[in-house]
């Protein structure tokens, strides 16, 4: 637990004299410095606040009492709330209970568990899957198991959070490349010292662009480096059977390959997986503290997960429509006035507006209208960035991608 100027150095507080704090440094803290603290933050527009939903995940849901149609959750396939997936769970439930009671490697790795690795193994053509309990686990997992002191971790520097924290956790050095710049990374892989790993996302969560993937694997075999590729954004969105980046890509990963995937957002479950050669996956299951020292997820939502495989696999439809409704969305912005999307053609769709005021009144305004639009400001995106991050489900209908149009229209004039 951070305490003390520790805790004022992570969050961006400094002493009264203006100095940069040492992260080593601690002291008690004082009312003062948070109540300080929370007022710059306020004032600057970035402070964060929870809404409370009412209704199931999908694209008309009661926040915090009121109607919305939102265009903001990971629910690419709309899989979240599907009957289909709530049946398994229930027959899951009914069979095995409601919890797993202990870690994997106790007692807590049930039958579910097991099939579902194995069959998400068979359908990434991959020798084996681990199963996490979040994707932050499994990235802080896998980045921790195979790196440690005398190592070398090259993260792109827009790379999730997660990735971040699990180079700094694992002790390995950690040098961050200008975003999907190939010739940066490659000078810092000569450069690196030890076992070396590049690390990227394969779509990036705020402005939905994805990674040069061959490149990163040409790269990644020349300086005999690990490639770990986050397809949280990607697996069940991208490629024609929804495999992600790698099959959209056109590309075969190779032995030194490993892939993280979580099942909360296109599978519409709960939980991660590292998928990828035998061996590394065994190390994971010897190493890896996120998975060795946490409750296993529930067996039930294990089962939730195989129905969504099911899905996922089985109804292209839905990757059709989610296409569909970005390549409309980008026509329709073409009409309006101040609003320019990003370079992106997945379902993550910022308009960035610059300020973090501007961007946090925008959102406010369409909420009034009724529409679930988050800002995201500041530390999540560089100083200036602040954007609208617009995400579209296969859940959408055409009439909910016209309305949005509609307010965005009617409201990009303010200031």
């Amino acid at each position: 637990m951070l305490t003390g100027r520790r805790m004022r150095a992570s969050l961006g507080v400094r002493p009264a004299d203006g100095r940069r704090l040492d992260y080593g440094e601690v002291d008690a803290i004082t009312k003062h410095d948070w109540t300080q603290w929370l007022d710059e933050r306020a004032a600057a527009g970035l402070t964060r606040r929870l809404a409370v939903a009412g209704s199931p995940q999908g694209p008309r849901m009661r926040i915090d009492g009121r109607e919305r149609l939102a265009f903001c959750s990971n629910d690419y396939l709309g899989l979240a709330n599907d009957p289909r997936l709530a049946a398994a769970m229930h027959a899951g439930i009914d069979r095995y209970g409601v919890g797993a009671g202990s870690a994997h490697l106790i007692n807590g790795h049930f039958e579910p568990h097991d099939r579902l690795e194995a069959e998400l193994a068979d359908w990434l053509g991959v020798d084996a899957v681990r199963l996490f309990s979040t994707g932050y686990m499994a990235n802080l997992g896998v980045v921790g198991a195979l790196m440690g002191r005398g190592d070398t971790v090259i993260a792109d520097r827009l790379d999730h959070a997660s990735l971040i924290d699990a180079v700094q956790l694992s002790g390995a050095r950690l040098s961050r490349y200008r975003h999907n710049d190939l010739t940066d990374l490659e000078a810092r892989l000569e450069r690196a010292r030890g076992e070396r790993m590049i690390l990227t996302d394969g779509v990036f969560s705020m402005d939905g662009d994805v990674a040069p993937l061959a490149e990163l694997v040409e790269l990644a075999e020349r300086f005999d480096a690990w490639l770990v590729v986050d397809e949280a954004h990607a697996f069940g969105v991208l490629g024609r059977a929804g495999r992600g980046s790698f099959e959209a890509a056109g590309i075969v990963p190779g032995e030194r390959v490993l892939r993280v995937g979580t099942l909360g957002k296109a599978f519409g479950t709960a939980g991660a997986f590292v998928a990828g050669a035998a061996e590394p996956l065994d190390v994971l299951l010897q190493r890896a503290r996120t998975y060795l020292f946490t409750t296993a997820q529930p067996p039930a939502i294990a089962e939730a997960s195989r129905a969504a495989l099911a899905v996922v696999r089985d109804e292209p439809w839905r990757r059709d429509h989610l296409a569909d409704l970005v390549v409309r969305f980008r026509a329709g912005l073409s009409g309006i006035q101040g609003l320019e999307p990003m370079p992106s053609s997945t379902p993550i769709q910022p308009l960035v507006v610059g300020d973090a005021d501007r961007a946090l009144a925008m959102a406010e305004r369409l909420a009034e209208r009724g529409l679930l639009v988050p800002a995201i400001r500041p530390p999540t995106v560089p100083a200036g960035g602040s954007r609208l991050r617009v995400t579209f489900s296969a859940a959408h209908e055409l009439s909910d991608l016209h309305e949005l149009l509609s307010v965005l229209r009617e409201y990009t004039t303010i200031d």
